[in-house]
């Protein structure tokens, strides 16, 4: 079957459309990174956000048209194949829930054993914090919405049209995906100087290999969901979360240091974590594809 747009053209696609989000941040001094400002900087981020939100309409804009010819469809076709509608609310509850499990042992521990459930119970202040926090604001919301919006929305329809293989969306295409987070390792060591350059290649290639594992699994959901809304929701969560303890000890909040039994209770609730993290992961696996089926998906698998 011959497609409208060869798998070339919709990686080349991808891969420009990964330059025109990235470049933009250092056309401006206002956006580069420097070494007497911080990334943190409250105006550095406005302008950031500013900056790659403008790149993202561009791009979605492009793939939304290219889809329109493609396709020979509507508006709401090409809207429908990009994941903004229908907005899939059901399939968003059910791809919390998998990844709340896959996140039960961190969830635990922030809950419970660090005691943050006080500060949702006294006013959701967590909620407050990204409100208020231009650095929450930007890992919780902004980047998560622009990348999905980019690196799913826009790019994964091109790859589906083009013919690729289900194996290539998933697997082949966050690497762009990872790779577009390598400029960090510059930013990094232009505000941070001091540190050795083998730790911040070491900084660098952890953050490609988990931007470049996450990126398939938001692949996957988006095209077992058909949602961006699911997507854009899971990388938020997993932003907020980080990356799970796999080792050491999880310490209650309410011990105090001179407590005779801390040492005992600390192993009784690490024993808990840890119960949690392959327990969760197991429920994670067993339930992935059950919660992420959908009349909406985008490819059946």
């Amino acid at each position: 079957m011959e497609h409208p747009l060869t798998e070339a053209q919709a990686f080349g696609l991808l891969t420009a459309y990964t330059f025109v989000y990235v470049l933009p941040l250092y056309a401006s001094s206002k956006t580069r990174a420097s070494p007497d400002r911080s990334r943190d900087a409250p105006e550095a981020i406005r302008a950031r956000i500013w900056t790659v939100s403008l790149s993202t309409t561009a791009c979605s804009l492009a793939t939304f048209f290219i889809l329109r010819h493609v396709c020979s469809g509507t508006a709401c076709s090409a809207l429908r194949l990009m994941g903004y509608w229908p907005l899939g609310v059901t399939e968003t509850l059910k791809t919390c829930l998998l990844t709340g499990a896959l996140f039960a042992a961190p969830l635990y521990e922030c809950l419970v054993v660090d005691g943050v459930w006080r500060e949702w119970v006294d006013g959701l202040e967590p909620l407050r914090h990204v409100w208020a926090e231009w650095p929450a604001w930007r890992n919780y919301v902004a980047g998560p919405i622009t990348e999905e919006c980019l690196f799913r929305a826009a790019a994964v329809p091109l790859l589906l049209k083009a013919g690729s293989s289900l194996g290539r969306v998933i697997f082949l295409s966050p690497v762009v995906f990872g790779l577009a987070h390598v400029h960090h390792f510059y930013e990094f060591r232009v505000t941070h100087p001091e540190t050795p350059l083998v730790a911040a290649i070491a900084r660098s290639v952890l953050q490609f290999a988990y931007t470049s594992l996450f990126g398939a699994l938001a692949n996957f959901l988006f095209l077992r969901t058909g949602s961006l809304l699911a997507v854009v929701l899971v990388h938020a969560f997993c932003n907020s979360m980080g990356l799970p303890r796999v080792w050491g000890s999880v310490e209650p909040y309410w011990l105090s240091q001179a407590d005779a039994s801390k040492s005992r209770q600390a192993v009784l609730w690490s024993g808990v974590y840890y119960v949690l993290l392959f327990g969760g992961a197991y429920a994670w696996w067993r339930n992935l594809y059950t919660l992420t089926e959908s009349p909406l998906a985008l490819a059946v698998f």
